[in-house]
């Protein structure tokens, strides 16, 4: 094992998550949803007209769409309170843009990203990295060699001042537009911060770019927009994390993201997502794919009082090819409801879907799906499998697949499996020097490990650990 192993497995990872830090705000917007909240949102970040005007659109929109009801299964919503979030915060920083040296944020931010391990990642295995605190980014930076190759990595309130014409095509227009959804409509009127990804063409990003995103404040609702596109026959892997402490009243997290994925381009975009018990997690993400382009999520959602979270891939282009891999932990008052969506609407297209779930103390999991093979998606093929792992009677696991198959010739499989741990495997590991705990936390390891394969080594070794915490209680 790698000294740089030895070192993760060593950190107090309860420590990393679980701290808190004193709000030290330079602007604090006032709780709901209101015209005079957007107005003041747009005008503390000097946004262009246009953008001011989509936010105000978007607004109009989320009054208008009713609360997500009638979905069988679905998580409560209903000690969310909008209007008692306060969707704006800005932490004290000298500089609006964020900065290029960890060593120029406030102690109070840095110290939180050192607890974090993000400027350690950094040195050791990134090409850029983006850190966002409360509603702005305060940290970005990106490796010159990158740089000089014409690949932008930027947050997105610098994307919309210095690429405007790139994100007025993009943004919230044919991805994720804000009449998708209502919590889409609600992060289209209140975004802050977020990343910004542009791949030129024939440019392959040899090592991943990454993005943290820490929610500090009590009450607070953090949303965060990412953009990436990547041009033809480019390639880049973005990663993605979030964390809050736990607090008495609910915070939100509500993000957007939106991948364009060019003609034989192959993007991957992994995220470990560690919210605090306190706190709904509901989002919108989507990616469009031209021909014979890749898309690949991976991802890990845990620690949420609620989460709602569906990656969608849109098969645009004849040969695209998509990936989901999924894993999702539920623990005592813990209602995760994650799947994938996928919709083929070109032929010759494929699609994977490999989803693991875990429930112990009352918690519940649920894999809620769709696939789509639009009628002319001739030749194409999706196999999806949903494994759950039950740690007692009180908790459950769902599984809710839909298909939707238009098109006759085409390959469609699905498999699901759902079982508890068995006293026989605890038994013949305890024969072998292992304590219950131990035993358990093994076959746990092994369940995931077709997920944590597909991490890169800080973020695989991070997510296990995670996962022996919550099923230690430790994490809030």
């Amino acid at each position: 094992m790698s000294s740089d192993q030895d070192h993760l497995q060593e950190t107090d990872t309860e420590a990393r998550f679980e701290f808190k830090k004193e709000e030290n705000a330079a602007v604090r917007s006032g709780k709901g949803l209101t015209e005079e909240v957007i107005r003041m949102i747009s005008e503390d970040k000097d946004e262009p007209d246009w953008m001011l005007e989509r936010r105000l659109r978007a607004l109009e929109q989320y009054h208008n769409m009713p609360m997500p009801s009638g979905w069988p299964g679905m998580p409560d919503l209903s000690e969310l309170d909008v209007e008692e979030i306060i969707p704006y915060i800005r932490p004290d920083v000298d500089k609006r843009e964020g900065v290029d040296d960890w060593t120029e944020l406030p102690d109070e931010i840095k110290d939180t990203f050192d607890k974090l391990g993000i400027p350690e990642a950094e040195k050791n295995a990134l090409s850029g990295v983006g850190a966002q605190y409360e509603s702005e980014v305060v940290y970005q930076n990106m490796q010159e060699q990158w740089e000089e190759k014409g690949v932008i990595f930027c947050n997105m309130d610098e994307a919309v001042r210095e690429h405007p014409e790139l994100v007025k095509e993009h943004f919230m227009t044919t991805c994720v537009p804000p009449s998708d959804n209502k919590f889409a409509a609600l992060h289209g009127a209140v975004w802050s911060g977020g990343s910004f990804v542009y791949v030129p063409e024939d440019v392959t990003v040899e090592m991943p770019v990454q993005a943290y995103f820490r929610m500090n404040s009590e009450g607070m609702g953090q949303f965060e927009h990412t953009l990436i596109i990547a041009e033809e026959g480019s390639e880049v892997h973005y990663i993605e994390g979030c964390s809050a402490p736990k607090y008495g009243t609910h915070n939100l997290h509500s993000g957007g993201v939106e991948v364009f994925v060019g003609e034989d381009a192959h993007v991957q975009y992994s995220t470990v997502q560690n919210w605090s018990k306190n706190t709904f997690n509901l989002n919108t993400k989507r990616a469009i794919c031209e021909e014979n382009g890749t898309m690949e999520w991976v991802s890990g959602s845990m620690g949420s009082k609620a989460t709602m979270l569906y990656p969608c891939t849109i098969l645009k282009g004849r040969g695209s090819t998509d990936t989901h891999i999924t894993i999702a932990f539920a623990g005592e008052g813990q209602d995760i409801d994650t799947g994938a969506k996928v919709y083929h609407n070109a032929p010759d297209t494929s699609s994977t879907i490999e989803s693991k779930s875990i429930s112990k103390d009352g918690g519940r999991t649920n894999y809620r799906g769709l696939v789509h093979i639009a009628d002319g998606a001739e030749n194409s093929s999706t196999a999806v499998e949903c494994d759950a792992l039950m740690f007692d009677n009180e908790s459950t696991s769902d599984t809710m697949p839909y298909m939707e198959i238009e098109e006759s010739k085409v390959d469609v499989a699905h498999e699901a499996t759902v079982g508890k741990i068995g006293d026989e495997d605890i038994f013949y590991l305890q024969s072998r020097g292992l304590d219950d705990d131990d035993a358990k936390k093994m076959i746990v390891a092994g369940f995931i490990e077709p997920i944590t394969e597909e991490l890169p080594i800080e973020y695989a070794v991070e997510l296990n650990r995670l996962i022996e915490l919550e099923m230690e209680g430790s994490l809030g």
